[in-house]
């Protein structure tokens, strides 16, 4: 096999994949960048909007030769693949050491109403969650967790946020998530679909430990999970059916955001899956 003709950083093509790096782009193309083969390799398999996800490839030879069978697959999928030197591969990345594939997805958020007609058992509800990498690894944890859905609220972090993207490990591509929409909205959808919202926070009045005792958490739940530094707004707390707090057994002043997420998310998902939780359930 000959060496490919790479394409010119000035065309087009790269131009416009550069442009996805700024959100209002983005938005405006409802396209976004995965990078590193994880991500590719699972843009490639999904489909949204009755389409596939991913748009075009843009690879150094070099990574074409370590990752052939993620190459085979994008080909085999008739997306176009473009290679690139190493230098146009770090204009479009967002990393400091890139891993030579960049893909080109469409946008693949799911209506709120979608979310709700399928009647989700355990939802992670991101309220004022600003920073993208606590975002990405709270979808990611919830994708492990077994969640039927995420959502974004409108005052959240834009999800397809490089910094998201990749900090959601290819989870972003494995379960619905919703965005940009009030939280007022998300709890009395969620609330009428008989979902129980539940709001983290370290000051809650009510303990994960006795919830889990008094078996509150087997059936379908919302977490509601508040900004990185100042947690959730009164408000926000008000709307819940449960303040709950992760306890603090040893001498930590408190837990990080996407920690206490994996905390919240699991102790439902292993109460769901307990004899009589709604995992367990027979549906009728």
């Amino acid at each position: 096999m000959g060496t490919p003709e790479l394409i010119s950083p000035r065309s087009a093509r790269v131009a416009a994949a550069r442009r996805l790096a700024r959100r209002n782009f983005r938005g405006k193309e409802r396209r976004f960048i995965a990078e590193g083969p994880q991500a590719v390799r699972e843009a490639v398999e999904h489909r949204s909007g009755g389409g596939r996800t991913l748009v075009e490839l843009f690879a150094t030879p070099e990574a074409a030769e370590r990752h052939t069978e993620i190459v085979a697959a994008v080909r085999a999928a008739g997306v176009p693949v473009h290679f690139a030197d190493d230098a146009t591969i770090a204009d479009l990345s967002q990393t400091v050491t890139p891993q030579g594939l960049i893909g080109v997805c469409r946008f693949l958020d799911s209506p709120f109403e979608e979310i709700l007609a399928a009647r989700p058992k355990l939802v992670a509800v991101l309220a004022n969650v600003r920073d993208p990498g606590n975002a990405g690894t709270v979808l990611r944890c919830a994708d492990a967790a077994g969640a039927d859905a995420v959502v974004l609220t409108d005052a959240s972090v834009d999800l397809y946020n490089p910094k998201s993207v990749r900090a959601s490990v290819g989870s972003l591509f494995h379960l619905p998530v919703a965005v940009g929409v009030p939280v007022e909205q998300v709890v009395g959808g969620l609330r009428d679909a008989g979902v129980r919202i539940v709001a983290a926070d370290g000051a809650g009045a009510d303990d994960l430990d006795a919830e889990l005792d008094a078996g509150t958490m087997s059936g379908p739940t919302a977490w509601v999970f508040g900004n990185e530094a100042w947690g959730l707004p009164e408000e926000t707390r008000a709307l819940a059916d449960a303040v709950v707090r992760v306890p603090i057994h040893g001498k930590a002043e408190s837990l990080n955001l996407a920690t206490a997420a994996a905390v919240c998310l699991y102790a439902s998902a292993r109460a769901q899956r307990t004899t009589g939780g709604c995992r367990s359930a027979s549906l009728g």
